[in-house]
């Protein structure tokens, strides 16, 4: 996925409000720019980090600027991580069609945000003539605690843990049904982090038992675009 513009660079000053951030630009002025990430953010929104806003053509909107990546070091050296959890579905969807995710590639079909289960959405429909459908749900991960294991959640998530209980539904009715956790930075691993949200912890187990496949794949990231890098392992 490419910007359709290059990314303004600034230095944070302070999130708040869960969606709204301060950002110093190089020029010395402050702007406030629209965060669309509902988590905590863990080791992201240290004061003074540099981050990269992305600026919208349209006149219409409030907060012109976006917050698209963080620089972050998490002891292992500085890496840009992805915080834009609006992009996980167009970067996964993407990669996919470009069959840069072996195991999900091959199928005539790609649709997006169709309805399934409780009143729920899924991230995307992959179909075939000759094989039953297969439901992904796609979970934006960008916290990194122990380098290089990537981890998810990075706060409590009651309507991920619901995406689960309808996946396992889905593959208990024969049809596939995949968790891709789409880590928007470099990592060699994946993993739950069950302290964070046991709730969820378990029904990724309770899932996995009824059938649900997972996979967890990273992103390679410039201030020009994030694309799919490769498959790693998910480890408990």
């Amino acid at each position: 996925m490419q910007f359709s513009s290059p990314l303004v660079e600034g230095r944070l000053i302070t999130r708040y409000k869960r969606f709204l951030s301060d950002i110093q630009l190089a020029d010395g002025s402050t702007v406030t720019a629209h965060c669309a990430n509902p988590g905590a953010m863990l080791g992201l929104v240290t004061p003074g980090n540099r981050v990269w806003l992305s600026l919208s053509a349209n006149p219409a909107r409030k907060l012109p600027y976006s917050w698209e990546m963080v620089e972050a070091n998490f002891g292992a050296g500085a890496q840009l991580v992805g915080i834009n959890t609006s992009l996980p579905n167009s970067l996964a969807a993407e990669a996919i069609i470009a069959g840069l995710i072996p195991t999900l590639a091959g199928y005539a079909r790609l649709r997006r945000e169709v309805k399934y289960g409780r009143a729920s959405r899924i991230d995307i429909l992959l179909d075939d003539d000759d094989r039953p459908p297969c439901y992904v749900e796609v979970k934006n991960v960008h916290m990194m605690r122990q380098p290089p294991l990537a981890e998810f959640p990075d706060c409590v998530t009651a309507r991920g843990t619901k995406h689960l209980h309808e996946l396992g539904d889905m593959a208990e009715d024969g049809y596939r049904a995949v968790m891709l956790f789409l880590i928007q930075m470099q990592a060699e691993r994946f993993t739950l982090a069950r302290d964070i949200d046991p709730t969820y912890a378990a029904a990724f187990d309770r899932a996995l038992q009824r059938g649900v496949e997972a996979y967890a794949v990273t992103c390679h990231l410039t201030p020009q675009m994030i694309m799919v890098d490769r498959l790693v392992p998910i480890i408990d």
